[in-house]
């Protein structure tokens, strides 16, 4: 089965953030809460988008990803460039920290 995390925009920044077990945003995708697509994945989405976390982002959705905890990667191209940042230079996304 497909494995999902949720992702938003940070709105003091504008950046990607994935939502943890923790109930927090975290700037890398490997800090997300990894779940089972299905019910499990639509709980952990109405949790992420309770009025509190309305404050902190904007926009939350579910997104595919593969690998194992730790490894996590986006499996469509566009969440993998929202996640890594900009492909057509990379000495100035997030990859360049």
């Amino acid at each position: 089965m497909t494995k999902q995390v949720i992702t938003a925009n940070r709105l003091d920044d504008g950046l990607a953030v994935f939502y943890g077990l923790d109930g927090q945003w975290h700037s890398s995708v490997s800090q997300a809460a990894c779940v089972e697509k299905g019910e499990a994945a639509e709980n952990l989405l109405a949790n992420a988008s309770n009025e509190e976390n309305q404050l902190v982002v904007v926009g939350p959705y579910l997104i595919d990803v593969c690998g194992e905890t730790g490894t996590l990667e986006p499996v469509r191209y566009r969440e993998l460039i929202r996640t890594k940042g900009p492909s057509v230079r990379p000495d100035l996304g997030y990859q360049s920290n």
